[in-house]
């Protein structure tokens, strides 16, 4: 439920008034922009252009990308048939598939961004070694959480467009890189050296890991590929749970996917070509294992280029993205416990929202994950850095497996139902039964590397693969504990497709009348004029 009226009685918290809808499409895109453009692009691409060279990585991100587009446009069907308050992918997890799994689902959400605010601080920290400094590295991470959490606590208005301004911050940055690796590629730099597709040839565009040969090659794409989904995590669920404060999400959400998935793909795939060209997959930098900002393929090919004060700005640049993903993903998470509670998941309390429907109680319950930041003060930066990427790995590809179980059933139940759906996607249900068998695949790949002699650890195992169990443990027991009476997948024939339509569309009407009436007071305009209103909004 939505509620803009102001509270009764003054009182500050309005338990049944719910969040508002005051986020537009160029928020929604920015803050899933910001929580998936990372640290990913800029500093973690770099390891996998040293174990698969560029013609891998490249490969990679291209198929990843793809592979993305299928759970996109899978996740936005549903969501723009139900559009409602505390929307997640648990939600409809729990209307369309199955309650236990909606429960496990919603809590790998709520720790898995949690998780993600204290790694993206602990990037920026690592970003922040590059310049040096007597200050500690805590009062560093004291200071970005104090500005995240105050962010998170401020209106959500407020807070979606600071975060559409830091996003943009990024994306403008690597709109600027691409622009330089083609100038660097054509021999425009000050050094005047023209790499054209030099390092293709030179140490070579693929390379072999762990073994020699065609068994070396096939498992350096292999890692490399697995690696990349690490950079798109979440994407589509965070296009998911803006829609539920999203203005006219009917009308704006596949607006806001489509053009989040087609600037992700571009800048990722190339991005991930562009790194491949300016710099070699040999480089010292990336093959010295820092772990710091200078071990940035973006920094390393910039300084050989003799471009002098550029990598300090770059390097600006980065700690801006590590900090506006932070920010997103502390949202995300809160957001996520509040659509537990909303289904009963989690405890009430986390549903009460104040007068600027902000739920204040799951915010402040999960800005405690981001805590785990603090790990970086007693260790390495690039151990925890690390660490917490292979603590959350296998998090994302286990979503999307179950964002396809969850489509599936939703297209099924529609089907036996005779529901119409606003919106479809010409390549479904085909691109979901290919995604979920491909991220199946490639979450029992996310550690494979360990299974060759000498190279298992119980420690990387552990830390690679944890995330399996305890969703199986958090699905079956919910099934063994509360849903004893569930069935394992609700009939296609006794999913909830109605509770709360009507009102979603009366909503939708509302919205549309609205917009009409404001462009007839408003006039036409010129065609230019109204375009770009059209990408502001």
């Amino acid at each position: 439920m939505h509620e803009d009226a102001s509270p009764v009685g003054g009182n500050e918290f309005v338990e049944q008034a719910g969040t508002k809808r005051k986020i537009k499409s160029r928020h929604a895109q920015m803050i899933a922009i910001g929580g998936t453009i990372g640290t990913g692009l800029f500093v973690g691409a770099g390891q996998a252009l040293v174990i698969g060279g560029p013609a891998f990585l490249f490969l990679a991100y291209t198929l990843t990308s793809i592979l993305v587009y299928g759970v996109v446009t899978a996740v936005i069907e549903v969501c723009t048939f139900l559009p409602v308050s505390g929307s997640s992918m648990a939600y409809y997890c729990n209307r369309m598939a199955s309650p236990s799994l909606a429960f496990a689902l919603g809590w790998l959400y709520v720790y898995s961004f949690g998780i993600l605010v204290a790694y993206e601080v602990t990037a920026a920290a690592i970003v922040i070694d590059y310049w040096p400094n007597s200050i500690s590295i805590a009062a560093w991470i004291t200071i970005m959480l104090l500005v995240i959490i105050a962010l998170n606590f401020s209106p959500v208005g407020v807070f979606a467009e600071s975060e559409f301004w830091f996003a943009g911050i990024k994306v403008i940055m690597l709109m600027g890189l691409l622009l330089l690796a083609v100038i660097l590629m054509l021999g425009g730099g000050p050094n005047g050296d023209r790499l054209g597709f030099r390092y293709w040839n030179t140490p070579g565009a693929v390379k072999e890991h762990i073994v020699g040969g065609a068994g070396g090659r096939f498992t350096a794409f292999l890692y490399v590929w697995v690696f990349s989904g690490f950079s798109f995590y979440f994407g589509p669920e965070l296009i998911i749970i803006t829609s539920g404060e999203m203005y006219h999400p009917r009308k704006n959400l596949p607006i806001a996917s489509r053009r989040f998935f087609y600037r992700l793909a571009f800048f990722y795939v190339f991005g991930a070509l562009a790194i491949g060209v300016i710099c070699r997959s040999d480089s010292e930098g990336l093959t010295s294992g820092a772990g710091n900002a200078n071990a940035s393929p973006w920094v390393i090919a910039i300084r050989n280029a003799g471009i002098s004060a550029l990598p300090s700005i770059v390097n600006g640049g980065i700690l801006t993205s590590a900090w506006s993903s932070g920010n997103s993903f502390l949202y995300m998470s809160s957001r996520s416990l509040y659509s537990c509670a909303l289904a009963g998941n989690a405890p009430k309390i986390f549903t009460r929202c104040n007068r600027y429907g902000l739920p204040v109680y799951a915010v402040a319950a999960t800005s405690v994950f981001s805590l785990l930041a603090y790990l970086n003060v007693g260790s390495s930066a690039g151990t925890v850095f690390n660490w917490l990427i292979n603590l959350t790995n296998t998090a994302g590809y286990t979503s999307w497996i179950v964002c396809c179980i969850i489509f599936l059933r939703f297209r099924k139940a529609c089907a036996s139902q005779r529901v119409a759906v606003p919106y479809q996607s010409r390549f479904q249900p085909y691109a979901a039964y290919i995604c979920l068998v491909t991220f199946t695949f490639l979450l029992l790949c996310n550690g494979f590397t360990l299974f060759y002699p000498g190279r298992f650890t119980v420690t990387s195992f552990f830390t690679t693969y944890v995330g399996i169990p305890i969703f199986l443990v958090l699905f079956i027991g919910h099934k063994a504990i509360a849903g004893r009476a569930d069935p394992w997948l609700i009939k296609p024939c006794e999913v909830d497709l109605l509770s709360g339509l009507r009102e979603v569309e009366a909503e939708a009407e509302n919205w549309t009348r609205l917009e009409q009436m404001k462009a007839a007071e408003q006039g036409r305009g010129t065609d230019w004029w109204r375009k770009v209103k059209l990408l502001w909004e």
